[in-house]
């Protein structure tokens, strides 16, 4: 690919489509969801992170900023990994996260929050644990946020909140999604209606100040 005249290397196509994501996100639907998750810790609720593969990576690190930052009773199952396999093994691996919710009581109060690349498609039988796990929600009445790539999937369906990562270069959806989905999650606990505590390093440079 030619730019200026000379050759673009990856990196700066992958770095240049990162910028038009950036450029193309809806800044309001993030700011919803902001405050849903400010509601979500006022009246008590607890969010649950579901996701797999890199995006379970991502529920694992989420985790840990809405419960330190934000203060918000936040977990996910893809931390625990026996009772996952032991769900998966038993039960099959559509089973492990609506299994969880039905476990963890989750009601009206609470909400999911989904990080996928696709969303969840029952029909192709792509993460279909994602599916049952939503369809479990809708039952319960537990809010539905998510964080999802391509068309936004069955999340996007059926979700309260939804935020699609937009697509530049279909060959490169899955990294994009996922690398999104950290930016966004940080641009939420660092919003000044989420977060309660500041970052280390922050915190001692207000401090020096």
């Amino acid at each position: 690919m030619l730019k200026n005249g000379s050759m673009m290397t990856h990196t700066r196509i992958y770095l240049d489509q990162v910028r038009q994501i950036a450029a193309a996100l809806d800044h309001e639907l993030i700011e919803k969801m902001a405050e849903e998750l400010a509601s979500l810790r006022g009246r008590g609720g607890r969010l649950f992170l579901i996701g797999v593969g890199g995006s379970a990576a991502n529920c694992s690190h989420a985790v840990n900023d809405f419960r330190k930052l934000a203060g918000i009773e936040a977990y996910s199952p893809c931390d625990n990994v026996a009772e996952l396999t032991a769900r998966t093994n038993d039960e099959g691996w559509p089973a492990v996260f609506d299994a969880w919710l039905r476990t963890s009581n989750a009601g009206p109060n609470d909400a999911i929050l989904v990080f996928s690349v696709g969303g969840g498609d029952a029909e192709r039988n792509v993460s279909p644990n994602i599916v049952r796990a939503l369809d479990e929600a809708r039952k319960r009445g537990t809010r539905i946020l998510g964080i999802v790539g391509r068309d936004g999937g069955y999340t996007r369906k059926v979700g309260d909140v939804v935020l699609v990562v937009p697509t530049v270069e279909a060959a490169f959806i899955t990294p994009h999604a996922e690398s999104f989905q950290a930016v966004i999650w940080h641009c939420l606990v660092s919003h000044p209606r989420v977060m309660l505590q500041a970052n280390k390093w922050e915190g001692l440079d207000q401090s020096a100040r």
